[in-house]
């Protein structure tokens, strides 16, 4: 058994009804033991307790800016006064100034670069060998060309930052130095270049090359030798970076080389010179933390009896320092006596608020408070916006306005309706006031937020609604109220801006209700307004084909369902809801539309078959219906439509045409020619089974004045209280009252007489067309056009 089954949902069960006798669209539940109301409850309880922060006696309903509200506040004990962000801050950041870096000697760095430029320079020979042919090569001969590209190709994989125009140097004065005619032994300028950073890069390493300089640290250094076991502290300015170096070795090496081979030189440094002097962070971390550990978080002590605070002092720094250092002393000197005492406050308070909206339901929302699948869900939606608060509250640095709480508001108005959306903004809102440490400021704002959030999905008629226009009034909402209360503490707008920051990130998370309704639907077997919105327009593919099969029946249900809608609105049902029920309603008839009156334009089936097969083919198009509706996947409250729009009516033309034609009438059984119902149970559905027969009925009438439509709406809506279709129908003798007089002015509208034109013996009507078939009126039933034959 799911969980769903276990706390009484079901997609066969019954449609419930709301407080107002509304329908609440879609969730179909079945009635089970008040164990599982009590579970739900008592679970949402723990639950609400077990995530609960735990307060450390800090009151954190004022801020600074504000009065005191209370009475003059003294020193219970002596207490130490707690640093306040910004002094220990202060504090961490001279330490770090006066912490030195430590950094560790590379031994063998030396010894490294030095083979690393050996290996450079020996590579760099063969090239210039290969230059050296080039030249020797007829000028112009293909040798030559090949030669010139064999040069090139082995220069440019020697990738050591040595540009063209470089290598060309190198490479000519290396020709002439091997061609000299004068016999004097001029040495290659390469080997100077050599030469000249050994000795550059000599003396950078004897003064030292580190790797990188440290942010926000001393001046000075500390240099570990770990070979020697020595250790040095030098400035940082006497020791090279990467920069300096490469600036002192253009400097020297400008002397004995020309300009054209500094980039060259340069770029053999970066390539075989790394720092001998490394960073070490692990040991330097070290040594700020061990300071930073003896920084001590108090300063000055307030002795007892000292007064801290008078009623109506303005909370300031200082003044909210004090308050903050003794609830942190109040913390530390707490006994177990006392904990456990804040402890069940806390509960007391918890409970009290969930009791508000226990008693609501029940008092004023029976039809919620009295079916489990209901009750479950309210409380799911509050415990998942409210989980989520109280993940934000355990967080430093993270405002409690960044929890967009207007989605469970939300959720229960597009689900129910807006009154239980108001109640539950006002439970969650005080319970994540109170988890946010009594921020009286924070419950005003959520719930003057929340409820406009409510107001604003009231009539949704868009799922595009919840990405532009809720969010944009929630955050405008939020905006304006704590302005407000940042006015009234005469201004920390530093405070404001992170709050509104805050905010603008709540108001853009509420994109993400669209999904979550949809989850509920799915989940539960919601059909929000939003789902019908969908569902009602008439270019949905099931409504286009029953436009297309069976035309008539296509116009019969926009009949109906503009009937059943006045009358919705007439007695305060759903009408939107009878109008998607109205419209889908005889879908069946697609099977078979031939048989029914309203798609006929020539001979009736029905004079071939006998009225026994006649009845079973009219009864027929409601398990068509409702075959269709289920592959369709139509929503569970729309099938009920369906289902019950005939209830166990009687097919009274077919009926008494069996009864003549029979041998023995009373051998012909009603049974026979009823339909197998069930009855509506609901406002919705009951007003459909009249619309229907009325709207059938109401074009076999011949000249329909006010006074024949009148008497035929009364005769039509009397017989089916008489038949007791309506027994299982909440609707009162008031509703009916009501339900005639939308129907007749309806019908009024649709059969109000025409102007006579030339060739016309009389004035023609939107029912001019009398059936010809033998119509049983006197019998008042829908039947006596709907199945004749």
């Amino acid at each position: 058994m799911s969980i769903l089954e276990k706390i009484g949902l079901s997609r066969k069960s019954k449609l419930f009804e709301n407080a107002a006798g509304n329908p609440e669209i879609g969730l179909e539940i079945e009635p089970k033991k008040s164990r599982y109301k009590w579970l739900i409850v008592v679970s949402f309880l723990i639950y609400l307790i077990a995530i609960f922060p735990r307060s450390s006696f800090l009151e954190t309903s004022y801020k600074i800016g504000e009065p005191w509200r209370y009475d003059d506040l003294t020193a219970p004990f002596t207490f130490s006064l707690i640093k306040d962000r910004d002094e220990l801050e202060a504090e961490r950041k001279t330490i770090r100034e006066n912490t030195t870096p430590i950094y560790h000697v590379d031994p063998e760095a030396t010894e490294r670069i030095f083979k690393r430029l050996d290996s450079l320079f020996t590579i760099m020979v063969p090239v210039m060998e290969q230059y050296i042919q080039y030249q020797n090569a007829p000028d112009g001969s293909p040798q030559q060309n090949r030669d010139s590209l064999l040069y090139s190709q082995m220069a440019e994989q020697i990738k050591v930052g040595i540009d063209a125009n470089a290598w060309f140097v190198l490479a000519s004065d290396y020709y002439r130095s091997k061609n000299n005619r004068n016999g004097s032994n001029r040495p290659w300028i390469g080997t100077i270049l050599k030469s000249d950073l050994e000795n550059s890069i000599i003396e950078i390493l004897d003064d030292g090359l580190i790797d990188r300089r440290p942010n926000d640290l001393s001046n000075e250094i500390v240099i570990r030798n770990l070979r020697n076991r020595t250790e040095r502290s030098l400035l940082m300015s006497l020791v090279y970076d990467s920069e300096s170096a490469r600036e002192h070795l253009a400097v020297t090496l400008t002397q004995d080389i020309p300009p054209g081979l500094i980039p060259a030189a340069l770029g053999i440094f970066d390539y075989v010179v790394h720092a001998n002097l490394i960073y070490n962070q692990e040991d330097t971390q070290t040594l700020l933390n061990e300071a930073f550990e003896s920084i001590s978080p108090t300063a000055a002590a307030v002795a007892a009896g000292q007064v801290i605070i008078r009623k109506g002092d303005i909370i300031n720094r200082e003044r909210m320092n004090m308050l903050q250092s003794l609830a942190f002393a109040r913390a530390e000197r707490a006994s177990r006596f006392e904990v456990s005492q804040q402890y069940i406050g806390q509960i007391l308070v918890i409970f009290a608020v969930v009791m508000v909206f226990f008693l609501y339901l029940y008092l004023y929302r029976r039809s919620i408070f009295d079916h489990n699948g209901k009750f479950f869900l309210v409380y799911l939606s509050q415990a998942f916006l409210l989980g989520i608060t109280a993940f934000f509250a355990h967080l430093d640095n993270v405002s409690p306005f960044l929890v967009p709480l207007a989605i469970a508001p939300i959720l229960l108005t597009v689900i129910f309706d807006s009154r239980v959306g108001l109640m539950s903004t006002l439970s969650i809102a005080m319970i994540a006031g109170i988890m946010n440490g009594n921020d009286f400021e924070f419950v005003a704002a959520s719930v003057v937020a929340c409820s406009i959030a409510v107001f604003s999905v009231r009539d949704v008629k868009s799922r595009s609604q919840f990405f532009v226009v809720t969010p944009l009034l929630v955050f405008a909402t939020y905006v304006l109220v704590i302005t407000g209360f940042s006015m009234i503490r005469l201004g920390d707008w530093s405070a404001l801006g992170n709050q509104v920051f805050f905010v603008f990130i709540n108001a853009l998370l509420i994109i993400l209700t669209p999904p979550l309704i949809l989850l509920f639907e799915k989940l539960f077997g919601v059909t929000t307004d939003l789902t019908l919105f969908e569902l009602s327009e008439t270019n949905k593919p099931l409504l286009k084909t029953l436009m297309m099969r069976a035309p008539g029946t296509f116009h019969h249900s926009l009949q109906v369902a503009n009937l059943g809608e006045a009358a919705a609105l007439a007695i305060g049902a759903n009408a939107l809801l009878v109008r998607v029920g109205a419209l889908y309603h005889d879908i069946g008839k697609m099977e078979r539309p031939e048989y029914f009156v309203e798609n006929q334009s020539g001979d009736n089936d029905h004079d071939r078959i006998k009225p026994q097969m006649s009845a079973l083919v009219i009864k027929s198009h409601v398990a068509s219906g409702l075959s269709i509706a289920e592959e369709a996947k139509l929503p569970a409250v729309i099938i009920d439509f369906i289902k019950t729009h005939h209830g166990n009516s009687l097919i009274r033309y077919f009926y008494e045409k069996a009864r003549e034609e029979a041998d023995h009438p009373d051998s012909i059984s009603e049974s026979e020619f009823k339909y197998e119902g069930p009855l509506p149970t609901t406002r919705e559905t009951g007003i459909i089974l009249l619309a229907d027969s009325i709207e059938a009925s109401a074009r076999t009438l011949e000249d329909p004045s006010y006074i024949r439509l009148e008497q035929h709406v009364d005769r039509i809506v009397d017989e089916r209280v008489q038949e007791g279709q309506l027994n299982e129908c909440p609707l009162t003798f008031e509703d009916l009252r009501r339900i005639k007089k939308a129907f007749l002015t309806i019908l009024l509208g649709v059969y109000h007489s025409r102007i006579k034109y030339p060739g016309q013996e009389k004035p023609s009507t939107e029912s001019s067309e009398s059936s010809k078939l033998p119509l049983l009126e006197d019998s008042g039933s829908h039947e006596s056009r709907e199945t004749a034959g």
